[in-house]
């Protein structure tokens, strides 16, 4: 057996994760075999791992393993710990803060077939025969030029943010007709978004998104 210090471990076992060929997902051997393969003390190769783990290096699982990276995410249990935490307002001012600019990168990066989808999806919108169906077509609008700024962790923080607006949105009181009127406010600013961004126009798109979701604040402070 090799030399079995602490540090001593901690190096075969970095020497280890450098040359390894994991499968996917970084997952490592068994403790035992992974004590075994580098010929160290099971308790000198726990504590190294520790250390690792501490550094962001690995991740430990219960039931599951130790994996390579950091920790990912629980998407699900903090999505439901940040709607605990905050309400529609705070929702409305983290979109006015965060998708103007995803509307600028879709100005900068949007293909020429997801400007003919976001137009599609804003005609969709001012057609639908009830709101749900608006909903859902406003929705899909507004993803669609995430998926058109060509940035993929972009899209995931506004999927995060979109799945927490679902889950605390208030709701609605309609005294209005069963689909939204021909005058709706959203129709003529989800035009300005949408020819912005067909334009090429950085500026022009942020600016049209960040008075469109204004006007939804407002309109939603007036429902109150």
């Amino acid at each position: 057996m090799i030399e079995n210090t602490d540090s001593a471990v901690l190096s075969r076992l970095r020497d280890f994760l450098a040359t390894a060929q994991l499968p996917d997902g970084g997952r490592l051997p068994p403790e035992r075999d992974l004590a075994e393969a580098l010929d160290v003390g099971r308790g000198a190769l726990r504590k190294a791992l520790a250390t690792l783990q501490a550094e962001g290096v690995v991740w430990r699982h219960v039931g599951k393993g130790t994996f390579t990276g950091e920790r990912p995410i629980d998407t699900v249990a903090d999505i439901n710990a940040m709607v605990q935490r905050t309400n529609p307002l705070e929702v409305m001012g983290a979109r006015i803060a965060f998708e103007p600019e995803v509307a600028r990168c879709a100005a900068l990066n949007a293909t020429p077939s997801q400007i003919t989808e976001l137009r599609s999806a804003m005609m969709k919108a001012q057609q639908a025969p009830t709101w749900r169906l608006y909903e859902q077509w406003d929705n899909r609008l507004h993803r669609l030029i995430g998926e058109s700024s060509q940035n993929s962790l972009l899209l995931g923080l506004l999927d995060t943010l979109n799945a927490v607006r679902r889950a605390v949105t208030w709701g609605r009181l309609r005294d209005t007709p069963v689909r939204p009127p021909p005058d709706h406010h959203s129709f003529e600013e989800h035009a300005r978004i949408v020819e912005a961004i067909a334009n090429r126009d950085g500026a022009g798109a942020a600016d049209a998104m960040r008075r469109h979701l204004r006007s939804v604040e407002g309109h939603m402070r007036d429902m109150r």
